[in-house]
């Protein structure tokens, strides 16, 4: 009792009052007397070891709201176009996660089509899409991506600057699917330029362009996010005139706020893709 008053700043009167009030309002005796001190009862005891493990929850909740305040703990769910889990992402998320040891992650790439299903039926904590419409059970975030033209190594229009639909007039080309919104921008400056594109191949993702050309088969534009990451390779990348960009979506569910450590995600993505933004055309 004495060193309990101690531990508590209060007189060993009040400890004995207050043992007083908790006996009678758990309805049983805590402690019996014996040789001048107290010894818990029975039912103290196993009281006592339940007051430990809600204590130890307690601790545990506590310790989980300081990881979440500083967002070093979490599981995050990402969902993004095949080419992010090849290209540019994998870097950002090795930064981020060594940043945050107490984070751990899911990356699932699929078709944009998956993506938003994904998404409406908040299997992912947000997606990293293209072509994307909008859907009342999502919310988004727009950013543009600059293009780049990509040309086998020593390819002559390397001595450009910069390279127009005219200066590849009768040039081989690999583009994304004719009906990608980035298809029908490129269609209609070809053909603002009165030149016909000289289609070779159709693909879905730029990745896959970037590397037939990296093995000489064909010019192609394609995003400068894949362009930069095909760079080592060799391969000739210039700007493409006039300007098209590339629409990337973020979106996330719109049921409710994402958790902090979603939040900060998806701000470090947008800001890895900085120096390749356009503002809104």
């Amino acid at each position: 009792m004495t060193k309990a008053a101690e531990r508590l700043g209060i007189s060993q009167p009040a400890v004995s009052r207050l043992l007083a009030d908790f006996s009678a309002s758990v309805g049983f005796d805590l402690f019996t007397r014996s040789r001048g001190g107290l010894e818990p009862t029975s039912d103290s005891r196993y009281l006592l070891t339940e007051v430990r493990r809600i204590l130890d929850s307690l601790k545990h909740l506590d310790d989980l709201r300081r990881d979440l305040t500083e967002r070093t703990r979490g599981h995050i769910r990402v969902a993004c176009l095949p080419g992010f889990a090849t290209n540019h992402l994998p870097a950002m998320l090795v930064r981020f996660l060594k940043a945050r040891p107490g984070v751990t992650l899911t990356l699932e790439p699929d078709r944009p089509e998956r993506i938003l299903e994904w998404i409406i039926g908040e299997q992912y904590d947000c997606g990293i899409t293209d072509g994307f419409l909008g859907h009342p059970a999502t919310h988004s975030q727009d950013l543009f991506v600059r293009s780049a033209c990509i040309l086998p190594k020593g390819h002559p229009l390397g001595a450009k600057e910069e390279i127009t639909p005219n200066d590849l007039a009768g040039e081989k080309m690999i583009h994304t699917r004719r009906d990608s919104q980035f298809y029908q921008h490129l269609s209609r400056a070809f053909t603002d330029c009165g030149v016909e594109i000289d289609s070779l191949v159709e693909v879905r993702q730029f990745t896959t362009a970037c590397t037939m050309v990296k093995e000489g088969l064909g010019a192609a534009v394609v995003s400068a996010i894949d362009a930069e990451a095909f760079r080592a390779s060799g391969i000739v990348i210039r700007p493409f005139q006039p300007e098209l960009f590339h629409r990337l979506s973020i979106i996330q569910p719109a049921s409710g706020p994402s958790s902090p450590v979603v939040l900060d995600f998806i701000d470090e993505f947008v800001e890895s893709l900085r120096p390749f933004l356009a503002e809104q055309p």
